[in-house]
């Protein structure tokens, strides 16, 4: 099989079309697969590093407003169609499969014109310009949730998969839980709650969870990635009032957590921006969730998929601009101390879950392919 995937930009859109070429080869060793990307995205990073070849192409999101920069990326993302025909032409894939976003445009366009099967896969709960575009000309669409189905209602190609993600429910007894929580330096008899926004961090999540480790009140454990560029802003500020970021009672402070899988597992509570595969995490390991939606994020997405788990009573929207150290701190107490609602939050999330993602996604492919 020689596959050809679009990915480009975000780990969100990079890390599950890794996921589904690792299936490929997983069943089929001999399986020729390359990623398109462009130069500028997280692909430069993530792909080779995965062991797949990356080819660019000139391409842009498009915005509506009109002006000179947006008329010259309007030229370039043409010139990238003819880059995608080349690439197509070169390589000549039996399978295209776009993982949404900007890239899909060109490639999607060039691989429908050579009459070659294409698929796509939506992450996000509300299906993104691209998608929604491309919907008539591709063989199928795979997508995360049962919302982003009912929002292509009109495409009748649409099959919910799930997302995949490296993160799972480990399953861990309450000793195992309790010996990691212990390596930590936390107490396994306080809650723990989980805090990130993503490999740079979100300023006003780190804000308001600066406000938290300071509280001297805090009867709840704080695991906090602070993302890489904020770390030593973040060491700064907490010196400057007499906190040492290496020394704070029931608080570790991280640039990155590494073992994120291990992170969820022993979380009680996660504070998050809703990135699709976040949410998908939280319902995968079936963690109560306090959502901080990235507003500037396509056209509100991540309040989208926030609001997937929010219907099903497994977890809490509190928007960008509202948060500050006191409602988050208030939210946090109101979740993490009643283990029956802890229990019943974590029960609604995995409502959601998709099990054997991967298989699912790769019988898709083998049913597109046989046709």
């Amino acid at each position: 099989m020689k596959v050809i995937i679009a990915a480009a930009g975000t780990g969100g859109h990079i890390n599950p079309g890794i996921a589904i070429a690792n299936k490929i080869k997983q069943e089929e060793p001999d399986s020729e697969i390359i990623f398109v990307g462009t130069t500028r995205g997280l692909e430069n990073d993530l792909v080779p590093k995965a062991g797949y070849e990356l080819r660019t192409i000139e391409a842009y999101g498009l915005k509506k407003k009109i002006n000179i920069e947006n008329i010259k990326n309007m030229i370039k993302t043409v010139k990238g169609l003819g880059q995608a025909k080349k690439i197509i032409r070169d390589f000549k894939p039996d399978l295209v499969i776009g993982m949404g976003g900007y890239i899909c445009g060109a490639v999607i366009t060039a691989a429908h014109k050579a009459n070659i099967p294409t698929m796509l896969h939506e992450s996000n709960a509300y299906p993104g310009r691209a998608v929604k575009m491309l919907s008539k000309k591709v063989d199928k669409i795979m997508v995360a949730f049962e919302e982003t189905k009912e929002n292509l209602a009109k495409c009748k190609n649409v099959v919910v998969t799930g997302t995949p993600t490296k993160v799972t429910d480990l399953k861990l007894t309450k000793n195992e839980k309790d010996e990691k929580i212990r390596e930590l330096g936390f107490n396994p008899n306080n809650p723990i709650i989980l805090v990130f926004g993503g490999s740079q961090g979100a300023k006003r999540i780190n804000d308001a969870v600066e406000y938290l480790v300071k509280d001297k009140y805090r009867i709840f454990q704080v695991l906090w990635a602070t993302g890489q560029l904020q770390y030593d802003i973040i060491k700064e500020n907490l010196s400057k009032d007499g906190y040492d970021i290496n020394n704070l009672k029931g608080v570790k402070v991280l640039p990155y957590i590494y073992n994120i899988e291990e992170a969820w597992n022993i979380a009680d509570v996660v504070v998050c921006r809703s990135g699709a595969i976040t949410v998908t995490e939280a319902a995968m390991v079936g963690k109560p969730c306090i959502f901080i939606p990235l507003p500037s994020v396509g056209k509100n997405r991540q309040y989208d998929n926030a609001l997937v788990l929010e219907k099903l009573g497994a977890a809490k929207i509190i928007l960008n601009e509202d948060v500050n150290g006191p409602i988050l701190s208030h939210a946090i107490e109101n979740i993490c101390f009643d283990k029956e609602t802890l229990q019943k939050m974590g029960e609604k999330a995995k409502k959601i879950a998709f099990k054997n993602v991967e298989e699912k996604i790769y019988e898709e492919i083998k049913e597109v392919l046989n046709k």
